[in-house]
């Protein structure tokens, strides 16, 4: 009895004494194997942010009532959200299911029928049974913490995609905006051509004027009106587009502000060395190397044997014959060993394969990280221009007007012509717009480079930022528990 139970608890023995988990690569190593070559800087290399570390909210800087209630709808009803809530529910499950191979598995068995049962045995009777095997060597926990790892991933995934549906909406809404403000200028312009066709016509009737002066303003006037039309269709295409976003039928029912927001502060940008750590992306393709990393270990931890305990307790019965045993009910306890001999090498093209998966994950990795960096740089320098345009294209609108001044007085006193007045209202038509596209550029960056640095569009408390930053650290220790 001894010998037995002996050999019973030296399995439960090795486990306890197995070896630990080995910790995935941290994300100082990924980023060394998946960027050999980028060097990150001390500062970032494009100007026109300020100091300071990356902020929250910025949404709230624009403060615009309507724009926050856009995004809240799209948080709610957006397609694209709804399929990344979906997948988090799908790899929460998936999490679950790689982790219950860590609990023993209880089943029960019942079996009913006297002489004319159905299979004709006569014999009636219930059983539970349990089977545990032992992770002496990691596989289940392996697989456990891929399955937390890919699960933490994909909500990394979700949180940017939530990030990304705010910035859209955000931009969207601007270059709304910006058409809006494009269509009143055309349509002013319009209405000045159309005065400057009528005033053509008085001079040709009364011989200051020909009959070239007039074809001139005719053909100025329905160039502006064709641009009018273009940039209705450009501010109702606009429309459609925010109206998808949040989940509307696209009418292009939506009013927007008649004018761009002001010009907001500079944004503080922190250090390029920081960017990985806070961009959800970034994290969500460093959890992926770690599920990659478990799932190698998985697999190689499969080709080695497996010991399982059983137990089970069962009673029996019998109205065609006499058991052998009358004392029920039975109970059993023993263990199993299961040790892969051939199996047409497929564990180890498994091992193969998990490992080119895990290089894929941090090949992906440098990706994401790459394509971070130049999202900041990209839009800083964007940003950065669109300031100076600004500045440079206000000038070129305040001269343009005077110019037009100028030439309506020249008109006035006879030392002009009409054609150098719309040929200047040109001038100054092309430098109105310009400004309101640079402005709504600028606008557009900004959201560009809130959503690279990582920032969210909504407060988030110290104490979530925390939690965040500790769970997939929590989540892994639990698992390995």
């Amino acid at each position: 009895m001894r010998t037995s139970l002996a050999a019973l608890m030296a399995p439960i023995a090795l486990a306890v004494a197995g070896c630990a988990l080995q910790a995935p690569p941290a994300p100082a190593d990924i980023q060394a194997q998946s960027m050999q070559n980028v060097r990150v800087p001390s500062k970032w290399a494009a100007t026109g942010g300020a100091e300071g570390g990356v902020a929250d909210a910025w949404l709230a800087s624009y403060n615009d009532p309507q724009l926050d209630a856009l995004v809240r709808e799209a948080l709610a009803y957006n397609a694209d959200l709804q399929v990344a809530a979906a997948r988090i529910e799908q790899a929460a499950g998936y999490a679950r299911l790689s982790g219950a191979t860590l609990y023993p598995a209880v089943n029960l068995l019942a079996h009913g029928g006297g002489k004319l049962g159905g299979d004709n045995s006569g014999i009636s009777g219930v059983g539970l049974f349990a089977n545990w095997e032992l992770d002496i060597w990691g596989r289940a926990r392996s697989a456990a913490a891929a399955g937390s790892a890919q699960y933490q991933a994909v909500q990394a995934d979700a949180e940017y995609a939530r990030q990304s549906i705010a910035a859209m909406v955000a931009k969207s809404w601007f270059l709304a905006t910006e058409a809006r403000v494009q269509r009143a200028i055309a349509d002013e312009i319009v209405g000045t051509s159309e005065r400057y066709l009528g005033l053509a016509r008085d001079r040709q009737r009364i011989g200051s004027g020909d009959e070239y002066e007039v074809t001139q303003a005719q053909a100025s006037l329905d160039t502006y009106r064709d641009a009018a039309r273009q940039l209705a269709l450009s501010q109702e295409q606009a429309l459609r587009a925010i109206e998808v976003l949040v989940g509307r039928y696209p009418a292009a029912a939506l009013e927007v502000p008649a004018a761009l927001p002001a010009k907001a502060p500079t944004i503080p940008v922190g250090l390029p060395s920081e960017l990985l750590e806070r961009r959800p992306d970034v994290i969500a393709a460093e959890r992926r190397v770690a599920a990659a990393f478990n799932n190698v270990s998985e697999a190689k931890a499969a080709r080695l044997p497996k010991i399982a305990l059983t137990a089970g307790v069962s009673s029996l019965s019998s109205d065609v014959f006499v058991l052998k045993d009358q004392n029920y009910p039975v109970a059993s306890l023993g263990a199993n060993l299961t040790a892969p001999i051939f199996n047409g090498w497929a564990l180890q093209a498994n091992v193969e394969i998990r490992t080119a998966e895990q290089k894929l994950a941090i090949a992906d990795y440098g990706r994401v990280a790459s394509r971070a960096f130049a999202d900041v740089e990209s839009a800083l320098s964007a940003a950065f221009a669109a300031d100076e345009r600004e500045v440079i294209l206000g000038r070129a609108v305040a001269s343009n007007a005077r110019a037009v001044e100028l030439a309506q007085t020249r008109l006035r006193v006879g030392s002009g012509d009409l054609r150098a007045v719309l040929q200047q209202n040109v001038a100054l038509f092309g430098a109105r717009t310009s400004l309101v596209r640079v402005q709504a550029e600028r606008l557009v960056q900004r959201v560009n480079l809130n959503l690279a640095l990582g920032g969210s569009f909504e407060p988030r408390p110290a104490a979530e930022q925390a939690a965040n930053a500790n769970a997939g650290v929590q989540s892994t220790t639990a698992v390995s528990r």
